[in-house]
């Protein structure tokens, strides 16, 4: 019996590719602050691969990227570092910035 078993077909994502929006608003993010690093998170069965950027200040945006290729050469292009997620970790000043928001008024 094959009751556990996943089908590839059953496995659904939101299927919508990085946008030419989403590359300038990433864009814009690494330009208008400092120290900005770049963390590719893989595709999962809900997401599809994002490119994670972090400023020096623990300041964060997400977006969707076509691949971790596309995220690399993205990265690149603007010459800054690049990083897997999962090798790394999220870094303590992304949790740190996180912990600040939660506590503003």
């Amino acid at each position: 019996m094959a009751w556990f078993r996943r089908r590839k077909e059953n496995v659904r994502t939101s299927g919508r590719p990085a946008t030419r929006e989403d590359l300038e608003y990433l864009t814009e993010f690494v330009r208008s602050r400092r120290g900005v690093e770049a963390y590719i998170e893989p595709r999962t069965t809900v997401t599809e691969t994002t490119i994670l950027l972090i400023a020096h200040d623990g300041e964060w945006t997400r977006r969707r990227i076509d691949s971790p290729e596309s995220a690399r050469r993205f990265a690149h292009q603007l010459a800054m570092p690049i990083y897997d997620i999962r090798l790394m970790g999220y870094p303590q000043r992304m949790r740190d910035y996180n912990e600040r928001r939660k506590r503003r008024p």
